[in-house]
C-alpha cells in the first residue's frame, strides 16, 4: 500500500468516491488480499477505503470504537457475535465499539470504513483497529 499523498484532515475535505476507487483498484492489483487507502483521519473519525480482492480476508480484529461499513460494490461478509450479514453494494452495517469481527469476500468488494475513536484515541494520533 502507497503512503497517504493527500490531506486526510482539515477544516473541510472533499473526494470523488470513484477516483478513491480508482486508486484503491489499481494498487489492489498488485496486492495480495486487499487495499485499505485513509480517506479521513480527523480527531475521533476515521473514514478508510478498503478494496478486497477475491477470496479476501481480515482476519478477526476489533475497534476501539464503533465502527459503520457502507458497501460501495462487490459484496462482503461481515461474521460476528456469532451471526454473519452477507452485505452486498448499497448495504450498510453498524457495529459496537470492541465488537470482534472478521471480514471476506468471496468474488471481491469495497467498503467505506467509519471508526470513531474513543475520546482518548481520537486527540493523538492512535490508529483505529485494523482492516
Amino acid at each position: 500500500m502507497s503512503p497517504v499523498r493527500h490531506p486526510v484532515s482539515g477544516v473541510a475535505l472533499s473526494f470523488a468516491l470513484e477516483t478513491e476507487l480508482e486508486t484503491v483498484r489499481r494498487e489492489l492489483a498488485h496486492a495480495a488480499g486487499r487495499v485499505a487507502r485513509t480517506l479521513v483521519k480527523e480527531g475521533p473519525l476515521r473514514l478508510t477505503l478498503v478494496g478486497m480482492g477475491p477470496g479476501g480476508h481480515l482476519r478477526p480484529h476489533q475497534a476501539a470504537g464503533p465502527i459503520a461499513v457502507q458497501v460501495l460494490e462487490g459484496a462482503v461478509e461481515f461474521e460476528a457475535e456469532g451471526r454473519t450479514w452477507p452485505l452486498a453494494a448499497g448495504a450498510l452495517l453498524v457495529l459496537d465499539a470492541g465488537v470482534t469481527h472478521e471480514v471476506r469476500s468471496a468474488e471481491g468488494g469495497f467498503f467505506l470504513l467509519t471508526v470513531v475513536a474513543p475520546a482518548s484515541e481520537g486527540a493523538g494520533s492512535a490508529s483505529p483497529a485494523a482492516p
